[in-house]
């Protein structure tokens, strides 16, 4: 199934907002055998989201638009849709409620604006929006389909998974059945996991597919699998998910769609074990990502961000002479903070990080983008294992805080995986 999105919104060409939504609306259907073949973006101009929707529609059976429908005069989606499908703009009893509703709910008081937002075009079918004021409208013309969704993208993203795409999978309804298995695999960059299974992949029959998602230390690879059988494509995709965990070995941590911090709290609640972090040049996003997952209380115990040399020694027990023999940036110290971590917080897991995310404060021995880290973990008989590594992460400040993040979530899966 082929889809087309409009991104709407003068804010999105000014460069004021970036947009996400078609990424995580394309992210979701790949799976399915359904994917994005043109996205454009185009302001808050009727004639320009009208000379989108006739291309779009050319390119696809679904068309799929994000933005433009809040409650302020340069929002004209709504106007644009009723003109070009028919119909007149209404207020619609069932959306005022769910506006009301929605507005309750966060502790507001309705205005003028919010209201109007309640006001649709006849020619739609309405997927009310459990999450915001603005209507979802599912439009049909000549056997295609024209969702209009909101720009915002939390919204975007809860209606679009939950309700619309559904929606959407029974109404072009087909016999092919879609499989997919995903490995997660480090240690490789991807031209060279391409080349590691490049005779693999050559071999691959036509209704197998793999695709490459890299992010920085991480490749995440997808087995796609299309048949009418859906127990022969089933087995096919387990087959294959199963020749390349047994080519690629320990590089795979995963066999599931996990992130780092999923997949190091999952292998920390099978054995019962308490995560900590000690983050200095990560300032924190260590313990974000992890607390990002629902359910991460039962094995998250806390964080030290020990930014200053006094918090490394004070709460972490970091030795002054460490600190002055080697400085901040250095390996013995990102040890002592990760084993002081384990003490104060009463972990039996723990990642440290000290490094040097610029853009200034190198040095020609530590350059912009060091980091020194950490990983340790107390044994079943109360022995203490921690493993060190030093990195030199390219790009900018949010980068290298971003690789520095990952890399040492990994350490830590593979030191589990070691005992």
């Amino acid at each position: 199934m082929k889809v087309s999105i409009i991104v709407i919104g003068d804010e999105l060409l000014l460069g004021q907002v970036t947009d996400t939504n078609s990424g995580d609306i394309a992210r979701h259907i790949a799976p399915y055998g359904w994917e994005v073949n043109d996205v454009q973006t185009v302001g808050d101009e009727a004639g320009e989201i009208r000379l989108a929707i006739d291309r779009a529609f050319e390119l696809s059976d679904v068309v799929l638009t994000t933005g433009g429908l809040g409650p302020t005069k340069d929002d004209i989606t709504k106007t644009v849709m009723c003109d070009y499908f028919g119909g007149e703009l209404k207020e619609d009893p069932e959306v005022l409620a769910n506006v009301l509703d929605v507005v309750s709910r966060r502790g507001f008081k309705i205005n003028k604006l919010t209201a109007a937002q309640a006001i649709v075009p006849t020619s739609c079918r309405v997927i009310q929006n459990r999450v915001g004021t603005a209507p979802i409208m599912w439009f049909e013309k000549d056997g295609k389909v024209l969702v209009s969704l909101p720009g915002v993208p939390f919204e975007t993203r809860e209606m679009f998974t939950t309700e619309v795409f559904p929606q959407l999978c029974e109404k072009f309804r087909t016999d092919v059945d879609i499989e997919h298995a995903v490995l997660m695999v480090t240690d490789y960059t991807e031209s060279g996991l391409a080349e590691k299974i490049a005779p693999w992949e050559e071999a691959l029959p036509e209704y197998l597919h793999l695709a490459y998602l890299p992010k920085p230390g991480l490749i995440r690879l997808r087995i796609d699998g299309a048949h009418r059988d859906k127990d022969f494509i089933t087995a096919e995709v387990r087959r294959a998910a199963g020749e390349l965990v047994e080519m690629l070995g320990d590089a795979v941590i995963a066999t599931d769609d996990l992130t780092p911090a999923e997949i190091l709290l999952r292998r920390c609640r099978e054995r019962g074990l308490k995560l900590a972090t000690a983050e200095s040049c990560t300032g924190g996003n260590i313990a974000h990502e992890i607390t990002l997952i629902a359910g991460s209380s039962d094995v998250f115990a806390g964080s030290v961000v020990s930014y200053s040399n006094e918090v490394k020694m004070t709460v972490l027990g970091v030795g002054a002479e460490t600190l002055e023999a080697n400085g901040a940036v250095s390996l013995p110290v990102v040890r002592e903070m990760a084993e002081g971590a384990l003490r104060a917080i009463g972990a039996q897991v723990a990642v440290a990080t000290s490094g040097i995310a610029g853009p200034g404060g190198g040095s020609e021995e530590k350059p912009v983008g060091t980091v020194c880290m950490a990983a340790a973990v107390v044994t079943p008989d109360g022995r203490t294992l921690c493993e060190t590594e030093t990195h030199h992460f390219p790009g900018n400040r949010r980068r290298v805080i971003e690789a520095s993040t990952t890399r040492v979530l990994i350490k830590a899966i593979k030191l589990l995986r070691s005992l």
